[in-house]
């Protein structure tokens, strides 16, 4: 059975009945709605609306969705923010982490305090007191403890959102500061940027392609890994950035949309970069016209591929960008800093920090800011002594 029971002046409670304990007495789950002041003043609307959320909540009552809120601690919540959230909001990378903090910072406090007894003090005691797990007592960077807040905010909101708490404690809690130094980024300059060309001329063409967009473009290594040719606009001069593979469940490569909807962006390519990836189109073309009887992968025209068609394995750019540096007479840095490398120079170019962050991708422009400060702050002071230049000059005259 079913029923709804007016509770406030524009509050009911839905209550649906969930079998019998072991007892013999019905289980009922119950949930609170609140209704807007205009369905409230037509009797139709109100109880057509009433009636759908009471279907909507029997039917996740009846598939075993529904959340027990009553006395649930907070490890048993982690699981079912996994399972109902985190595994289809999520990339399998940003899991993983989250999961991580969890285990080690998180839960170890928290583990079995009621969901509903959590209050802002507890979260300000858990940041202040995170330390290594190496069994030395040293307190954790500010990023680490960014990080964990992050996580906890999460976790929280989706119990506020699902109603087993009145409100997410983490959101009172001020987010952990930085210690206000810079992070100095590992990065190539231009001379070593032409070393690093010289390097890959004898490469694979499909390597040379590779190391090309991932200066020219600053794009993540999935991101180039889950690039098409129909993401190529020849006549615009554009990349479309709409897909990445990386690694999922037990190190599956997978195929997910861009993580976010800043991820998901336009990059405009120099004219000298589309020359060379016209060129390699058409050494593709060829080379797959040579293996088209073992092609496997037919919905897909990855520009970066395996004889048979289907995309690199995720960590594949990362073993051969080592193997490179190995014998290559470059300095090293990871893969993943020719992202940064390529920031960087367009900052040294003059280029605003807001157009830089949408080629990027960044969710905000605070990313770039915080990434990329020492190099803005160089570019700051290059930029001051130019003026000073302007104004001595003028002074001089003055004289």
């Amino acid at each position: 059975m079913a029923s709804i029971q007016k509770r406030g002046s524009n509050s009911f409670l839905l209550v649906v009945e969930a079998g019998y304990d072991g007892n013999g007495k019905r289980k009922k789950r119950t949930r609170t709605v609140r209704v807007e002041e205009s369905l409230l003043k037509t009797k139709k609307k109100l109880n057509d609306f009433l009636q759908a959320e009471l279907y909507k909540f029997k039917v996740e009552v009846e598939s075993g969705e529904y959340i027990a809120p009553e006395k649930m601690k907070f490890d048993e919540f982690t699981k079912e923010w996994e399972k109902k959230y985190a595994r289809s909001e999520l990339s399998p990378g940003t899991l993983e982490a989250h999961k991580q903090a969890l285990n080690n910072h998180i839960l170890p406090q928290l583990k079995n305090k009621r969901l509903d007894e959590i209050k802002p003090i507890h979260i300000v005691n858990l940041l202040d007191s995170l330390t290594r797990k190496d069994g030395k007592d040293i307190p954790l960077s500010p990023g680490t403890k960014q990080y964990v807040y992050r996580v906890l905010r999460n976790v929280f909101e989706r119990a506020a959102e699902w109603r087993l708490i009145k409100e997410n404690p983490v959101a009172s809690v001020k987010r952990p500061k930085n210690t206000g130094e810079l992070k100095e980024i590992n990065v190539y300059n231009e001379k070593e940027v032409e070393q690093l060309f010289k390097a890959v001329q004898e490469k694979p063409f499909h390597w040379r392609v590779f190391t090309t967009l991932a200066l020219a473009a600053g794009l993540r290594r999935g991101e180039l890994l889950g690039l098409e040719w129909k993401h190529v606009d020849f006549e615009k001069g554009v990349l479309s950035i709409r897909q990445a593979i990386v690694r999922g469940e037990k190190g599956e490569p997978l195929l997910k949309k861009t993580k976010t909807k800043k991820s998901m962006r336009m990059v405009t390519l120099p004219p000298s970069v589309l020359e060379e990836l016209k060129i390699y189109q058409h050494h593709w073309k060829k080379e797959r016209l040579k293996v088209y009887d073992i092609i496997e992968e037919k919905e897909h025209e990855f520009i970066f591929c395996n004889e048979n068609g289907r995309h690199f394995y995720p960590t594949t750019p990362t073993t051969w960008w080592r193997r490179l540096l190995k014998t290559a007479d470059v300095r090293y840095i990871r893969l993943h800093d020719l992202r940064h490398t390529s920031a960087t120079l367009l900052i040294n170019q003059g280029v605003h920090a807001k157009i830089i962050s949408e080629r990027l991708g960044h969710a905000d422009i605070r990313v770039t800011m915080d990434t990329y400060g020492h190099a803005l702050q160089s570019a700051d002071q290059e930029a001051a002594q130019k003026l000073d230049g302007l104004f001595s000059g003028q002074k001089n005259e003055a004289n």
